[in-house]
């Protein structure tokens, strides 16, 4: 039957009723109210036993816990942490049955529970996790127009020590811009490298990574302090999704050819090392043929960036309209006199804040939507989608004459 209009109560007091009427069988009366004979029968023994008040929903709690903790071994628990606040559930059970050994004491996940249930174990603040705009659409129909860089998997060479190589490629042509061998992931050793690239090749329009260190970070926008500079000389940053390095196969491909011929075995040293890379990226580029170029050199089809690298770089020319606020030491900026968290990766950059509703802004680093402000809230919400605000002008962030 229909339960809209009334209640479960209601169903289970005109059940009794029809039940006290005996106009139908028991069989009919439950098929009509839709239950079984067992909860039928249970519903008449409540009625019998307690009136009314017996139809009423009872708590599903157990009504005991036979393997509840003995309260006397929660106190001693509770006892020892309050002694000891440092110490884990791990020790304060050896603790408690050092001294009474004749007790049965509970695990070691129980004790922890006891210590949250008391506040004594504080939760572990949450990790702030990015939302990633998915796969890249982007497609290089030339030179430049897409680099793709990644730091190889380390390998130990004879010395003992570990060799992180960063190499960069241009998608269209599979040119290997550059291979260097550094002792470890390094923020100041990747960007004078890329500062070589792009002296001596010019400035691409995209450069493809994953989203590991130094290239992104849990920052807003996933913006990183070398992604930051990639933005200033007008390179998007472009990142694949975790986890799924196939979104960069080209250069993946090229990893495994350089594990084959330039890692294995591997030299003496990092010099050495370094030696052996600049030999393979000659034979790649120059002599080894590729198949997707229709056996063509990678090095007869690129050609350098006509974007030159700026000696100096002035702040970006923020349309009108805009609001601009310099991003202080702090990490934030400030908004009617209220401290607004931005960034620590933005720390001296000026962003700019486009009104699109009352009271909410999109906010720009450059030409990059990297969240949107709530002016109410006082916070700026991250934005999974990141794109241009407009189309890309040759001079990003104006270069200083």
């Amino acid at each position: 039957m229909g339960w809209e209009g009334v209640t479960v109560m209601d169903q289970r007091i005109r059940f009794i009723s029809d039940y006290l009427e005996g106009f139908f069988s028991f069989s009919e009366l439950c098929q009509h109210f839709g239950i079984s004979r067992k909860t039928g029968y249970k519903w008449v023994g409540r009625y019998r036993e307690f009136g009314v008040e017996g139809l009423e929903e009872r708590s599903r709690r157990p009504q005991r816990c036979p393997h509840q903790t003995d309260d006397a071994v929660v106190q001693a628990i509770l006892r020892a942490r309050r002694k000891h606040p440092s110490w884990g559930p791990k020790k304060l059970l050896w603790l408690v049955g050092k001294r009474q050994p004749d007790w049965t004491l509970p695990a070691i996940s129980t004790t922890a529970d006891i210590l949250k249930r008391k506040g004594l174990i504080e939760p572990k603040p949450r990790r702030l996790r990015r939302q990633h705009p998915g796969c890249p659409k982007t497609t290089s129909q030339g030179p430049n127009e897409i680099w793709t860089a990644d730091y190889k998997g380390h390998f130990k060479m004879l010395n003992g020590q570990y060799c992180y190589p960063l190499t960069v490629c241009d998608m269209y042509s599979r040119f290997l811009l550059g291979c260097s061998a550094h002792p470890t992931v390094s923020l100041d050793r990747s960007k004078a490298h890329f500062s070589w690239l792009f002296q001596n090749y010019g400035l691409p329009d995209r450069i493809r990574t994953d989203n590991g260190v130094p290239f992104a970070s849990s920052a807003i926008a996933r913006l990183s302090a070398l992604s930051v500079w990639w933005i200033k000389l007008g390179i998007y940053p472009e990142q694949i999704e975790p986890g799924k390095p196939q979104q960069n196969g080209k250069h993946e491909r090229m990893h495994r050819t350089l594990k084959k011929e330039a890692t294995i075995p591997p030299e003496k040293n990092l010099a050495e090392q370094q030696k052996r890379f600049n030999l393979f990226r000659e034979e790649y580029n120059q002599k080894r043929p590729h198949e997707a170029l229709e056996m063509q050199t990678p090095n007869s089809v690129y050609h350098s960036s006509q974007r030159t690298m700026p000696t100096k770089l002035g702040h970006f020319d923020y349309p009108q309209h805009f609001e601009v606020r310099r991003v202080s030491r702090n990490g934030g900026i400030r908004w009617h006199h209220h401290r607004v968290p931005v960034s620590q990766t933005l720390i001296e950059e000026y962003i700019g804040f486009e009104e699109i509703e009352d009271g909410i802004y999109n906010v720009y680093f450059c030409e990059l939507l990297i969240g949107r402000f709530y002016e109410e809230l006082g916070i700026i919400k991250n934005v999974i989608e990141r794109v241009p605000m407009r189309q890309r002008n040759p001079r990003k962030c104006n270069p200083s004459p």
